[in-house]
């Protein structure tokens, strides 16, 4: 895993998408897993990364999470298939 923040995308159970941002997305899955992760992952488990972008700094990351958990489903899945420019610079 490269150096620097990731946004990730984790396919949840029901069929949900939960976004987040993390240094090490390994790392991060773990805690996910276990219960140790967001409140949402407690309740809706993960099942998978479905995918991650990397970006810069935490706070360009942190603007690039903002847009992205405002997207409904099928935008976020879009964005996996994207070029991997920052939303935000669109």
């Amino acid at each position: 895993m490269s150096e620097g923040w990731h946004l990730y995308l984790l396919r949840c159970r029901g069929g949900s998408v939960y976004a987040g941002i993390t240094t090490d997305i390994e790392r991060r899955f773990r805690e996910h897993a276990s219960g140790r992760g967001a409140k949402y992952t407690r309740a809706h488990p993960p099942e998978c990364v479905l995918g991650s972008r990397a970006y810069p700094d935490r706070a360009s990351a942190s603007r690039a999470e903002h847009e992205l958990k405002r997207q409904p489903k099928a935008r976020k899945l879009d964005w996996l298939l994207a070029d991997p420019q920052p939303m935000l610079d669109r």
